[in-house]
């Protein structure tokens, strides 16, 4: 295309909402009239789907449960007066907590204030406070935060040395809709143990945001935790930063939660229109679909130009891909669908990767994310004329074009500035835009039975090893073949090894002796 024909492409499909100050900008994905004229009936049917959803259907058959994150920026779309009371009685506890912590009326039995705040939880539990944290808390929070986000010891040791005596002044806040899910546990019960070392009672610095009635609830409840806040059942991970899960934390580190959920509400209105043209999340999944064929064919490459929103692209890593990661689709068939997502953040990704996006494998489409205010207050000139903002916005409107020279495709989104009220427009922005993509292809976009599979084979890892110790146990050392025939496992003769191989490292009562270049040599003893 001519630059004319270019630029009169921009404007035919240029979105803009006035009140929010959001641009979207698929000129540079190559569809066509034709193209959008046959998507059109897919198009009707996910917003039948979406209106459905909203009204209370159930969306998630694994569980029979309904979906309904969309309720809680605007409660009055509940199905039932009880849930909207529900969603308002939360919301109102929340910022009376958060209130109480930061005035101290709440504090820690040795301190007069709360200084920090450990937040444990895995997945969406952690991914999204830790996103808004990242964009929003303020540089001079009242707590600073810190994440148990995965089993990793080393990782624990890290974070509780960076505590170090603060640990008697850190509000612990524990996340899990059952209390059953095992990472989440783990760094309960070591963050639980670091505090009986040092003999400071948890249950007056702790706070459960879990299911009613369960087991982590009824913990709390035994050992007298200073507060619980619900997770409701029709609100999955990957869509509960507006909930509990994720306002408790923004509320006490000073994020405007009431802004934050003002975006949300204003965004779901604009993605609520069922017309494609004149609905951003629409447009997404239009261009989404058109680069992957429907099939997911091409990675989604994620860039925001600014370091607050570094994080972004992990968020948005979980809510696609465990959202259209699915083998099967509605009907049983095996479409194996879903699309990668990666990213980092401009303009550091120019001097990372950005070089095979323009050279190599053309298997990727791009998303630019453009903040238009540089900074709070005036910025220095770096050349005559020339600032750093004006640095990063050049860099990303040549990076854009530079691709698209080479035949990438690409979006860009524009938002004024990295506020509250942004940060919960865009979060509403992809959850649509993934409800309406895994309705074009014909997928449930709200249970992850692929998760659940991984855990099942994680559990079943551990009980291995549990037989394997007790065999050792017994006192007669066994080759890994032997205990493989043992315990009737010999199909899983290699899990065996990597299991005794760990304990061995770890100096957890084995001892394996032979030639570790040839692991069947291996003779493994149980030392006391």
């Amino acid at each position: 295309m001519t630059a004319q024909q270019l630029w009169q492409r921009y404007l035919d499909w240029l979105y803009y909402d006035p009140t929010l100050e959001f641009y979207l900008d698929i000129s540079r994905m190559g569809f066509d009239d034709a193209f959008v004229t046959t998507m059109q009936p897919k198009f009707q049917h996910a917003f039948a789907a979406m209106a459905e959803l909203e009204a209370g259907a159930i969306a998630n058959p694994d569980e029979q449960r309904m979906v309904g994150h969309y309720w809680l920026r605007d409660p009055e779309l509940a199905p039932t007066p009880e849930l909207q009371a529900k969603i308002r009685d939360t919301l109102a506890a929340i910022q009376d907590f958060a209130l109480k912590v930061h005035s101290g009326v709440l504090r820690p039995p040795t301190g007069s204030r709360f200084t920090d705040i450990l937040s444990i939880g895995i997945g969406g539990s952690a991914l999204g406070p830790q996103f808004v944290a990242e964009a929003l808390a303020p540089d001079d929070a009242l707590l600073n935060i810190h994440f148990f986000d995965n089993t990793d010891p080393a990782g624990f040791d890290r974070v509780l040395a960076r505590l170090g005596d603060r640990l008697a002044s850190t509000l612990v806040v524990v996340i899990s809709k059952s209390g059953g899910t095992p990472e989440t546990r783990n760094g309960m019960l070591e963050v639980q143990a670091a505090f009986a070392e040092r003999g400071i009672a948890f249950g007056p610095q702790a706070v459960a945001v879990t299911g009613v009635g369960s087991h982590l609830d009824q913990v709390a409840i035994a050992e007298g935790w200073l507060a619980r806040f619900p997770m409701e059942d029709w609100v999955g991970g990957r869509t509960s930063e507006l909930s509990a899960v994720g306002l408790l934390s923004a509320a006490l580190l000073g994020i405007d939660i009431t802004a934050l959920l003002n975006g949300a509400r204003q965004m779901d209105t604009l993605t609520r229109v069922p017309e494609l043209r004149r609905n951003p999340a629409a447009l997404l999944a239009l261009s989404w679909y058109w680069a992957g064929n429907g099939q997911g064919q091409k990675d989604m490459v994620i860039l925001p130009y600014k370091d607050s929103l570094l994080l972004f692209s992990r968020y948005l890593q979980q809510l696609i891909m465990e959202s259209l990661g699915k083998e099967r689709d509605l009907l049983g068939k095996v479409v194996h669908q879903g699309i990668a997502v990666y990213g980092n953040k401009g303009s550091t990704d120019q001097h990372a990767y950005v070089q095979q996006l323009r050279e190599g494998i053309a298997n990727f489409f791009a998303t630019f994310i453009e903040v238009l205010e540089d900074r709070n207050g005036p910025s220095p000139a770096v050349e005559p004329g020339i600032t750093s903002g004006d640095y990063l916005s050049g860099l990303l409107q040549g990076t854009r074009a530079a691709l698209y020279e080479n035949g990438r495709e690409s979006i860009t989104i524009t938002v004024p500035r990295v506020d509250a009220e942004q940060v919960g427009a865009l979060i509403a922005l992809y959850e649509r835009a993934v409800g309406l993509y895994a309705s074009l292809v014909n997928i449930n976009a709200y249970h992850q039975p692929g998760v659940e599979a991984g855990k099942k084979a994680a559990a079943s890892v551990l009980a291995l090893q549990r037989q394997i110790v007790e065999l050792l146990q017994r006192g007669q050392p066994l080759a890994i073949a032997a205990i493989a025939e043992a315990l009737g496992q010999t199909e899983q003769v290699e899990t065996i090894y990597k299991i005794l191989r760990h304990l061995a490292a770890n100096g957890r009562g084995v001892k394996l002796t032979g030639d570790r270049h040839d692991p069947l040599s291996l003779v493994a003893s149980w030392q006391t």
